[in-house]
């Protein structure tokens, strides 16, 4: 199972997608898989995140938010063993 960061955005936000578009390949070449979900669409998320957002979280550990901290990222994601294929 590919492990998977999620960002909390928003669609009308240009900081969220600018931090989408560089952790995509980001994740990519980790190996892991990123989700995206509008918190305006799910007010639980909004009601704990709203001026954090853009943010990143694996489960509810926050990697970075606002800005993409490629290096916190970089350590987070490799501080996680290789799945192996047999």
């Amino acid at each position: 199972m590919t492990p998977e960061l999620t960002v909390l955005s928003r669609e009308w936000c240009h900081l969220c997608h600018d931090l989408v578009d560089a952790l995509s390949p980001l994740a990519a070449e980790l190996g892991w898989a990123v989700r995206v979900v509008d918190v305006d669409q799910h007010p639980e998320l909004e009601a704990k995140w709203d001026e954090f957002v853009p943010v990143v979280l694996h489960g509810e550990h926050e990697l970075c938010h606002y800005h993409l901290d490629e290096s916190a990222i970089r350590a987070y994601c490799g501080a996680f063993p290789l799945e192996s294929g047999a």
